[in-house]
């Protein structure tokens, strides 16, 4: 069935279509009877106001882009939870798009975001975005831009991360407090900026517990598709390479779940030969056994904080005035469990 028309309406009560539109509308040069009864007659046809049109007129979509490597994923689906909560309350419908993990999907979907005409755009870079011309693009256009998580800090937009350096410090400052003397890191793909913030942070930690930095205990994972499988690969090659370690940083808890696995298949027992910590506090790091001490990441409030950052944007833009961005840190904790003395 076609949609119904404004000038099916006009027809019907024999009235002119902009009569029906200011019914519509509500204009006071109307008569409540003409409302009353154009208002009616819409309902009983089921009437829908061509959002296409509305948007040229008002020059606002009321939709904004979600951009994220996962969908299927703890972090991001409290992050999206968020997102949504917060984009209800102000009216606004969230078009979600998962570049899994691929710099040339993200690039694509950017281009489509655009060319749907979203009033802001929010995104986690996928790890393979080394280059930002993409972004700077909605810059160019400008439209409202916040990143979160996984972010690019040379480009100019607002962000909203954890301090991922001071919670890698952290992690593995308990886990020296805790007795480990030598320990080791699996951490995230080089190039997306908290993956490289946590690695220093594991660093900083090392330094300033006069302990040495050795690179041969530090694993890289891709964290996409395979994370479970990669820290049970990672655990398997760490006990052929390195006995004598008794202490791991891991950059993400489905690593974590992983490695966990595997040592007790090989009888390794935690933590009394390895202490681990992991990082996210998914759902899963309180089930598995032992369970994972793990640092909290708030997935949820960076979701609401981010969407909060977004909508002041788009009104800032839609009353011409400067956007003005911020760099927004949350909090993150460290929750201890028994996977650490």
């Amino acid at each position: 069935m076609k949609p119904v028309t404004l000038k099916q309406i006009a027809e019907q009560l024999n009235i002119s279509v902009t009569t029906v539109s200011k019914a519509l509308k509500d204009y006071p040069d109307i008569s409540k009877k003409t409302k009353a009864m154009v208002k009616e007659l819409a309902k009983t046809l089921n009437y829908k106001p061509n959002a296409f049109a509305v948007n040229l007129r008002t020059k606002e979509s009321k939709t904004v882009g979600l951009i994220i490597p996962e969908i299927v994923h703890h972090f991001f689906s409290n992050v999206i939870k968020g997102i949504i909560a917060q984009a209800e309350k102000k009216g606004y419908l969230v078009i979600i798009l998962q570049s899994n993990e691929s710099y040339e999907l993200e690039k694509k979907q950017i281009d489509l975001l655009l060319r749907q005409r979203v009033d802001g755009i929010l995104i986690s870079l996928a790890n393979g975005s080394a280059e930002f011309h993409h972004l700077n693009e909605v810059m160019a256009q400008d439209k409202p831009l916040v990143m979160f998580d996984k972010i690019a800090k040379i480009v100019q937009c607002s962000k909203v991360i954890i301090d991922d350096r001071k919670a890698g410090y952290a992690a593995t400052q308990h886990l020296i407090d805790t007795g480990c003397k030598r320990i080791a890191h699996f951490r995230g793909a080089l190039l997306p900026q908290n993956s490289i913030d946590r690695f220093l942070g594991y660093k900083k930690a090392l330094l300033d517990n006069n302990m040495p930095y050795d690179p041969s205990i530090v694993y890289i994972c891709q964290c996409g598709d395979r994370s479970f499988e990669e820290g049970r690969e990672n655990a398997k090659q760490l006990l052929m390479d390195h006995d004598d370690v008794d202490g791991i940083f891991i950059n993400t808890d489905l690593v974590a779940i992983g490695a966990i696995t595997e040592f007790n298949e090989q009888g390794v027992k935690i933590p009394e030969d390895i202490s681990i910590v992991g990082f996210s506090n998914w759902f899963m790091s309180s089930v598995i056994s032992p369970s994972l001490t793990t640092i909290d990441q708030p997935g949820y409030e960076m979701g609401k904080t981010a969407f909060k950052q977004l909508y002041k944007e788009i009104q800032q833009k839609k009353k011409n005035k400067a956007i003005t961005h911020k760099q927004i840190v949350l909090d993150t904790a460290l929750v201890k469990r028994a996977s650490t003395k």
